[in-house]
């Protein structure tokens, strides 16, 4: 009972926390976060838009089309962050000059999340009536055109929520990648936190991952809701 009162009391009591180091690392969290989320929603939208177009096209590449992106987007959905961010470390190395910090993280960021996202995609294109497409297409509208005046635009509410929803999830992947090296949070948490026995610096650190979420899906939210027609 003692010990547990202690670990509450050193818990609360913050004397561990730097505070220039959790704004540091918090920092790096946005950053990672950021960048991945912008090239996220572009690979995310392209792969919807994919998908959307070949499932629904009577072309003769459809199908395959189809076959290839959605064994792609199924394939690296399926594989653990953990694992993927290993597996990519070549590609890492290649395209980033390294596999650690913030920097590190990127890829494997980017590429974990664009077929969630991208699947996000393909069911707000679903959503759409497809009364609005066909009007579009009698009157002579290229595909070019559908995509841009009437997929897109109509689909936004969707895609913006989804985006949200895929923001929060790699607010939580920052965290499993800094476990192993690529700072922020997450790595503040670990390797601090847990292998120093600071209790109070991982607390600091939790809370503050939970209010990144928490603006990350209100201000998601009132961009959905203000940007939606119906």
């Amino acid at each position: 009972m003692n010990e547990f009162r202690e670990d509450l009391i050193e818990m609360f009591s913050f004397e561990n926390v730097r505070w220039d180091v959790v704004w540091e690392a918090t920092l790096d969290t946005l950053y990672m976060t950021g960048i991945a989320t912008v090239f996220t929603a572009l690979f995310g939208i392209i792969l919807g838009i994919i998908l959307y177009l070949s499932n629904k096209s009577e072309h003769t590449l459809s199908a395959p089309l189809y076959g290839a992106t959605a064994f792609i987007v199924n394939l690296f959905r399926a594989i653990p962050f953990i694992i993927l961010i290993i597996l990519l470390i070549p590609l890492t190395k290649a395209v980033m000059g390294t596999i650690m910090g913030v920097e590190g993280a990127l890829p494997a960021l980017i590429i974990g999340a664009s077929p969630f996202y991208a699947r996000l995609v393909e069911i707000g294109l679903k959503e759409i009536d497809k009364g609005v497409i066909e009007a579009a297409e009698s009157m002579g509208a290229s595909t070019w055109e559908i995509i841009w005046k009437v997929l897109l635009p109509e689909s936004l509410p969707a895609l913006i929520s989804g985006i949200t929803v895929t923001a929060i999830m790699l607010v939580g992947s920052t965290a499993i990648a800094g476990v192993i090296g690529a700072g922020g949070l997450g790595n503040l948490a670990y390797m601090v936190g847990f292998t120093r026995s600071q209790s109070d610096v991982t607390l600091v650190a939790t809370v503050v991952i939970l209010i990144i979420v928490f603006i990350i899906q209100v201000v998601g939210d009132l961009l959905a809701k203000t940007v939606d027609k119906r």
